[in-house]
């Protein structure tokens, strides 16, 4: 009997194959590609951490633990909010398999059906699709030229249907950090519309030129998401974590018992000395990078210098991303179209993430291609 096409659920119609993971597939096909396409550190987990994951192995930490995160985990996370924010009641936390899960666990937490959820374009791939799988209308809100938030934009895409807003501070893909100033304003708004905040802060270590100001320590009704992937190079690791009002950490926490069940073991084990290692160094190394995309390429591509994340969005020479990006990868250079990220597709994504011989030679052959467009 010939199988239908209806056996697929209607809400994958809505998704497509990210075209970040094409180009990752595309990488593993090619011989020694310079690839500054893919968001992963490219130092390693720290030593102790490692040795930390393999000793909790070594103790028989390899069950299940419970499924909103080991105890010892949790009270650390709850101490470091305190010192952080100040925070001084009994807050919940999850622990996630990531922050990518933690993402997921919310949207259907919160999304019905025909539900409106706002964020900036460009914006994280992962958000459009997310709102589509949970029934909701993805709301994209347009920051070009600069991608700094404003605050009347927001405004104008909130409607009787939203839902929530989603923020995104370092951003992927544009690097843009909010400034103080700009977030008061957006919890202003989000106060006065009796909005949820969503701020996923996964990149809150890569600040490079001011102090990191999270939307939680602002505006009570924020869902914090943050996480060990970037920050700790533990991106296979799948340990994320979340806090926010209870009610929806008790629901997301119900939710990931019927998923992913709980977040790995062992790397829960670890994560508690990742909290203890200095990662200064390697935040350190980033900034000097960042310094050398924008000092390579403002001048021939219009790039302006962005203060946080490891990625550069770069205005594609004559406004066709796509062309460009082709052009690139037949030169042996990865870099992603800007419309994987956006309504627009007159930029491309370049990180930074990568060893400083490749990233120059990279930096190198953009140039020259841009030069002869």
């Amino acid at each position: 009997m010939t199988r239908k096409s209806h056996q697929i659920a209607d809400r994958l119609r809505l998704l497509d194959a990210s075209g970040i993971r094409k180009v990752f597939d595309l990488a593993a096909k090619m011989k020694d590609p310079i690839n500054l396409s893919i968001g992963q550190p490219h130092f390693d987990v720290p030593d102790p951490v490692k040795e930390e994951a393999i000793a909790a192995i070594r103790r028989g930490e390899n069950r299940y633990t419970q499924t909103q995160g080991t105890p010892q985990l949790r009270a650390a996370l709850a101490d470091l909010c305190r010192r952080e924010f100040g925070w001084q009641d009994d807050r919940a936390f999850l622990v996630t398999s990531g922050t990518s899960g933690a993402l997921l666990l919310a949207l259907l937490t919160l999304v019905n059906p025909g539900d409106e959820v706002v964020f900036a374009d460009p914006y994280f791939v992962m958000y459009s699709h997310l709102v589509n799988m949970a029934g909701g209308k993805p709301v994209p809100v347009d920051l070009y030229p600069d991608f700094r938030p404003d605050v009347g934009k927001f405004a104008d895409a909130i409607t009787d249907r939203t839902r929530l807003l989603i923020l995104n501070s370092p951003a992927n893909p544009t690097g843009v950090v909010y400034t103080e100033r700009e977030l008061k304003d957006i919890a202003a708004l989000a106060a006065q519309r009796d909005l949820l905040v969503l701020s996923d802060e996964i990149y809150n270590e890569f600040c490079y030129d001011q102090p990191f100001v999270s939307m939680a320590g602002l505006y009570e009704n924020t869902l914090l998401m943050r996480g060990f992937s970037k920050s700790h190079a533990m991106t296979g690791w799948r340990v994320g974590w979340c806090t926010g009002p209870h009610a929806i950490l008790e629901k997301m926490t119900m939710l990931q018992q019927y998923s992913f069940v709980c977040a790995p073991s062992m790397a829960q084990a670890a994560a508690l000395v990742a909290m203890k290692t200095d990662m200064s160094a390697f935040v350190a190394e980033y900034r000097r990078k960042r310094d050398r995309v924008a000092d390579a390429l403002g001048k021939t591509f219009g790039l302006v210098r962005q203060a946080g994340a490891f990625y550069a969005f770069v205005p594609a020479p004559g406004g066709d991303a796509t062309a460009f990006v082709t052009r690139a990868i037949e030169n042996n250079v990865l870099i992603i179209p800007g419309n994987v990220f956006s309504a627009r597709n007159t930029h491309f994504r370049l990180s930074y993430a990568t060893d400083d011989d490749k990233l120059a030679k990279g930096l190198e052959i953009l140039v020259r291609l841009a030069e002869k467009s």
